[in-house]
């Protein structure tokens, strides 16, 4: 028995007995004389006498005492989880590890600590990042990017101490813009014929409601230290000089997709990568004869492709590396700080979105 599973069952005997206790305290309560109100808690029916202000005093303690100590179990109960009770490997037996992405690129937190797991568990040989995405933002995409090319770069067959992984991309339905962007990553990427690809591009959307808030009668005035400190506020129009600005930095950022892009596929691509990278949507099909693709097919034709290729043995399996869902006390809070940081983030890419969304 895990040390874990020790602690947590004396918790929960501690906790029951405290319950008994709080229990018969109430129905001694019930002998104290006359009673001329029902007062109703959850799962016990109390009659308490509402001229003696003492024993309603005394209940309402034990009751407070018993929730704190509610608290408390489940507090103790989380900090004996270890890395272990975090992750979900699904399918124990698999030797390739499969990732998933799911959605638009807003953090990279997630993604990275996932494969580190993979990176350090040593019944993985091979990890495939499963992609389903549209893009997302800069930041995140390129720091998930990095680590995809630390860890696969470090990979040596040869080199039994080697730490590193290989690491290929498969893409579903939609892989364009930045989840194209995390793909390119891999050493290989997969994608069905009908998968929709590319968008290797960068946006960033203003809206100038100026019209509107002078319709309105509604003037702003910011206050502000430095000249372009307020540039693509909605409450004006952006200037000539402003539009040049934000247009110089979105062709930087548009160069280093590209280059990105070269640094793993530059002898693959059928076409020069500036004419590849105007923001078109490709299908898997036109995407394999532009050299943007390896190869067609499914995510299980992948794996038993990487199971052929790196001699694996035993049976092909893939293994489902996932972050544990979680339904303590504790976590419903950590839950609720996280929509709060995702509405936050949504709210944030309405006023000043830098991304690679493949729109």
């Amino acid at each position: 028995m895990t040390p874990y599973s020790i602690s947590q069952l004396f918790i929960v005997k501690f906790v029951k007995n405290i319950r008994e206790t709080f229990v018969l305290s109430l129905r001694k309560l019930l002998f104290l004389g006359r009673y001329k109100e029902l007062i109703i808690f959850p799962r016990w029916r109390i009659l308490v006498q509402t001229k003696n202000r003492a024993v309603v005093g005394i209940l309402l303690m034990v009751f407070l005492f018993f929730v704190i100590l509610m608290v408390f179990a489940t507090f103790t109960v989380k900090v004996f989880n270890d890395e272990s009770k975090v992750f979900d490997s699904q399918n124990k037996r698999g030797q390739i590890a499969v990732i998933e992405v799911s959605g638009p690129i807003m953090q990279a937190k997630e993604t990275v600590e996932l494969l580190e797991k993979a990176e350090k568990d040593k019944s993985v040989k091979a990890i495939i990042l499963r992609i389903n995405s549209p893009g997302g933002a800069v930041g995140p995409t390129q720091e998930i990017y990095e680590e995809i090319r630390r860890i696969d770069s470090a990979y040596n067959p040869e080199d039994k101490t080697a730490s590193g992984k290989p690491i290929y991309a498969s893409f579903d339905a939609i892989a364009a813009s930045g989840g194209y962007y995390l793909g390119a990553a891999a050493r290989k990427i997969y994608a069905s014929p009908g998968t929709l690809t590319g968008s290797i591009g960068v946006i960033m959307n203003f809206t100038d409601l100026s019209k509107v808030f002078e319709y309105f009668k509604v003037k702003q005035t910011p206050v502000k230290a430095g000249k372009y400190k307020d540039i693509g506020s909605p409450h004006r129009s952006m200037t000539n000089e402003e539009s040049g600005l934000m247009n110089k930095m979105i062709q930087v950022v548009h160069k280093q997709f590209m280059r990105d892009i070269e640094a793993t596929r530059k002898e693959k691509l059928t076409k020069e990568i500036l004419e590849l990278a105007q923001g078109q949507i490709f299908s898997g099909e036109e995407a394999k004869e532009l050299g943007l693709v390896d190869e067609l097919g499914s995510l299980w034709k992948a794996g038993r492709d990487i199971h052929k290729e790196l001699n694996l043995e035993g049976e092909f399996a893939l293994k489902y590396i996932k972050k544990k869902k979680k339904s303590g006390f504790w976590d419903l809070v950590d839950n609720l700080d996280q929509a709060t940081t995702n509405i936050r983030l949504s709210t944030m890419v309405n006023y000043m979105p830098m991304l690679i969304f493949g729109k």
